[in-house]
Order: C-alpha cells, then sequence, then structure tokens
C-alpha cells in the first residue's frame, strides 16, 4: 500500500486549516451608513499604501470594506474599515 496519497492529503489538509486560521476574523460591527454618504474604495487604498499597507484585495461587505493584505509590520491581515470615516474598526 501506497501512503504518499495520504500524506499529500494530509499535508493539503493542514495547510488548509492554518491559512484559514490566518484570515478568520471574529465579531466586527461597522457603524451603518447611507450608500451617498460612502467614500470610494480606492481613497482607503491610496491612504492604506500610503500608510505602509500591501493591499491585495479589497471588498465592500453591507457595511464595510473589508481589507486583505498586510499591515506595516508586514503582518498577513484581514481588517475591516468604516466606509464614511475609513478608520479601521477593531473586533469586539
Amino acid at each position: 500500500m501506497n501512503s504518499t496519497p495520504f500524506c499529500r492529503a494530509a499535508i493539503a489538509l493542514a495547510l488548509t486549516v492554518a491559512a484559514g486560521g490566518a484570515w478568520a476574523h471574529g465579531d466586527v460591527q461597522c457603524p451603518s451608513h447611507p450608500a451617498s454618504e460612502w467614500r470610494p474604495h480606492t481613497e482607503l487604498q491610496e491612504k492604506l499604501v500610503k500608510e505602509g499597507w500591501t493591499v491585495r484585495r479589497m471588498e465592500k461587505t453591507t457595511t464595510c470594506y473589508e481589507v486583505y493584505g498586510k499591515d506595516p509590520q508586514g503582518k498577513r491581515v484581514e481588517a475591516f474599515f468604516d466606509p464614511k470615516t475609513l478608520e479601521r474598526v477593531e473586533e469586539k
């Protein structure tokens, strides 16, 4: 019996679980603002890049901008920002 496929599957599963934990987020609630008050996501991206962030991807949730990338310290993060103030919203 060849154990190579089993080992590959176990390694792939371990990597998936480890990577998933790095992107998991807790309870984040941005204030609710009318869409007309949201600032453009490009403005947030420019702000973050000036602050030393590396933005890999941005998404829009119902109340937040969600940013995937690296913070100024080089740590891989998933961060949430208030779309009106562009301030970071921390987990509760």
